[in-house]
């Protein structure tokens, strides 16, 4: 129906649109642009020529983890043994 239906309060609609201008061309493909963690779930796209096609595809936007804190332990001598300890949230 050449529309994108977002869901309510979903934040979609400045960043969906169709690749090709004209998706009734075959090509009803979209972009999601400026992933964010909240954009994980399932995405559904239903084309309706002569008959109706669905296709599910579920997506999974991870966060990039923080840099991580590294600090040894034990003391540095050679022959020794260390710890080197690192935590990220």
């Amino acid at each position: 129906d050449h529309h994108v239906n977002y869901g309510s309060g979903s934040g979609l609609q400045d960043r969906v649109a169709f690749v090709q201008n004209d998706p009734s061309q075959y090509d009803a493909s979209i972009r999601l642009a400026d992933l964010q963690v909240s954009d994980t779930g399932t995405y559904q796209c239903r084309v309706k020529k002569n008959t109706v096609a669905v296709h599910e595809v579920i997506v999974t936007v991870q966060e990039k983890p923080a840099n991580p804190q590294c600090w040894t332990e034990g003391e540095l001598i050679e022959g020794g043994s260390i710890l080197l300890r690192c935590y990220s949230q």
